[in-house]
């Protein structure tokens, strides 16, 4: 596909740092070849992880699965490391290009996390502070203030670890592969965000809720496409779906899912419709808040 400057002249002109590396080496069947080896070295890794902590502890291991406790749920965000991996050797095999190609330029991807976190920041203590106060029933304490405390810098790690290699795969590997192959931003932004919602399809967690949660996470998925072409640099994505998995992880959870790390649990679960569906409402007008202050920040 040719490079013109209708194409450079858009709000997305910087997504072409991120994208040209992937033109000479475009062809669908490396992108889809690759995501078969991110595959594979994911599941192998979990896969050792688990019979290591199987040999040892039962416990564990079923904690390992589904993040119930902390050291499980600690093990199974940093298992995400192996993704990056997987999208490291895809992208070094298939596309001749290194994973910093992927992420962008290291410097200025730093600094656009730095400029859209702090807003981030301020931006949820402003709703923490701010009325309405509460969240309708109380919420339910999980860890003690001084455990949490304690894990809190293995914990903003391990997040940070799992929201970058999903960042890396989806916004990054996925995106920029299809961005070289495909001109229409409905085709590039639109098939990685379908992906990242299926992956968080469990109907046996969400019931009836399923497809608002995939519905929601594909949204999620879009504006942080949208962030990421604006950007030029995972960096604001990352910052953003860093922000947005500490509030669920490690500040207010839900008592069935992935609850191993947080402060908090919510009085209900995910299988609870109606209270959910509330739930979901409001990090919807947060979502698109925090979406709309990243932008703000890209422009500091």
């Amino acid at each position: 596909m040719q490079v013109t400057q209708a194409m450079i002249d858009t709000p997305y002109a910087a997504h072409e740092a991120l994208v040209a590396p992937c033109r000479p080496r475009q062809a669908l069947w490396r992108m889809l070849l690759g995501l078969v080896i991110v595959s594979v070295t994911l599941f192998a890794g979990y896969t050792v992880v688990w019979r290591a902590l199987a040999a040892g502890s039962h416990e564990l291991a079923m904690s390992f699965i589904t993040g119930d406790s902390a050291p499980g749920l600690l093990m199974l965000l940093a298992s995400f490391g192996f993704m990056i991996l997987g999208v490291t050797l895809a992208v070094r095999q298939l596309q001749r290009r290194s994973l910093q190609s992927v992420t962008g330029d290291r410097r200025l991807m730093i600094r656009q996390f730095w400029q859209v976190f702090r807003l981030l920041v301020l931006m949820m203590l402003a709703i923490f502070v701010l009325p309405p106060y509460g969240f309708g029933a109380p919420l339910t304490p999980n860890l003690t203030f001084s455990a949490w405390l304690f894990l809190l810098p293995l914990s903003l790690l391990a997040v940070l670890i799992q929201v970058s290699a999903e960042e890396i795969l989806f916004r990054g590997y996925l995106q920029q592969s299809l961005a070289a192959r495909f001109r229409s931003p409905l085709i590039w932004m639109l098939v990685p965000s379908i992906l990242f919602a299926f992956g968080h399809y469990s109907p046996e967690q969400a019931g009836e809720n399923t497809l608002l949660v995939v519905a929601l996470t594909g949204l999620f998925g879009l504006l942080m496409a949208d962030i990421t072409a604006r950007a030029g640099t995972l960096g604001p994505a990352i910052a953003l779906h860093f922000t947005n998995n500490v509030l669920a992880l490690l500040i207010v959870g839900f008592p069935d899912m992935l609850s191993g790390l947080a402060l908090y649990l919510t009085p209900f679960d995910m299988s609870d419709t109606g209270a959910l569906r509330l739930w979901l409402l409001v990090d919807l007008v947060m979502m698109v808040c925090a979406w709309l202050v990243a932008r703000i920040g890209l422009r500091r």
